[in-house]
């Protein structure tokens, strides 16, 4: 049996209560509280599941971060050679600013898989070319970003001027923005949450076809995993924008910065799944919405050895005596 089988409803707790927690710090205006409670609520929760769980994305380096730091073991069964050994990834809060503002698509998001299924990322950035099914193996890293844009507009069968591409909204993609407007595309700018923008990417009607550009290279492990589940694609390319970040990447053996890594090169594994739950409001998933008697949590589950994607809608009832909030 697949350890995805085995911790489905598991996972899918672990990552409500961290978007819980999360949510009842929205649009405070304090990115570091937000990110806190849901760390601490994810690493509750994952202390409570049958697993002998190690981390190997997660908020940092030991001396960075008090909890779910890099290589903490996790799990009731930590340590223990009778423990499924389980690979995990994650990202607590995605969208700390999207969530202290009360903006649209903050999340909270874990991946997970078999052990040696997540490339182990350093804490750096990361080039990355993100795309869904229907264009893949259609693209490449290193091509224009003209000729890129010609062959997404044939691989969906529509003009360029119809496709939508998500960039993170920094100073280093001046030049990436100017050329996707010149060749004639629309572009989603964002703040942050570039993990959430590439699930959305692989998605029918979420009218993302594409994203572009540099971000964290820990959330590229974690597309990466979404992408093997739902058939999507991810290239990217590891950057030390100075000299003190290229020992960083030295140390940790990174030494070949233009080497390329696919889908499958950031997650190999066999058995890896992912749980999405939403924080705030956003076009794939609805946010935490608390009601007189409870709570209501909306997530996006996806398993690559069963081959399901499950969008999994609960409510969550505190106070018997209160009505069940049931409004879509």
């Amino acid at each position: 049996m697949t350890i995805d089988r085995i911790l489905e409803h598991d996972f899918i707790r672990v990552t409500e209560q961290a978007a819980v927690a999360a949510a009842h710090t929205m649009g405070l205006g304090d990115r570091h509280k937000s990110d806190q409670v849901a760390v601490e609520a994810m690493r509750r929760e994952l202390d409570t599941l049958a697993i002998n769980g190690r981390i190997v994305i997660g908020e940092g380096e030991r001396d960075e971060a008090p909890m779910l730091f890099i290589g903490e073991e996790v799990g009731a069964l930590k340590g223990r050679a009778d423990g499924p050994g389980v690979d995990i990834a994650v990202d607590p809060l995605e969208g700390t600013n999207l969530c202290a503002t009360g903006a649209p698509d903050a999340t909270a998001v874990l991946a997970a898989a078999e052990r040696g299924g997540l490339l182990h990322a350093p804490d750096s950035y990361m080039e990355k070319i993100i795309v869904g099914p229907t264009a893949k193996g259609k693209v490449h890293i290193d091509a224009p970003v003209a000729e890129n844009l010609r062959a997404l507009a044939k691989a969906f069968a529509r003009d360029i001027e119809d496709l939508t591409v998500v960039v993170l909204d920094r100073p280093r993609h001046e030049q990436l923005i100017a050329d996707i407007r010149e060749a004639g595309a629309r572009i989603r700018l964002i703040g942050d949450g570039d993990l959430s923008a590439g699930i959305a990417a692989a998605v029918r009607g979420t009218g993302v076809h594409a994203v572009f550009g540099t971000g964290g290279a820990p959330e590229g492990v974690i597309t990466a995993a979404a992408m093997r589940c739902l058939g999507g694609e991810i290239q990217a390319r590891l950057v030390a924008s100075n000299d003190a970040q290229k020992r960083r990447l030295a140390d940790l053996g990174y030494h070949d910065l233009s080497k390329i890594y696919r889908t499958e090169d950031l997650a190999p594994g066999g058995q890896i799944l992912v749980s999405c739950t939403g924080v705030t409001e956003g076009e794939l998933l609805r946010g935490v919405r608390f009601f007189g008697g409870g709570y209501r949590t909306m997530t996006l589950f996806m398993s690559l050895s069963r081959q399901i994607i499950r969008f999994v809608d609960t409510i969550h009832r505190e106070d018997l005596a209160k009505p069940v909030y049931f409004s879509t």
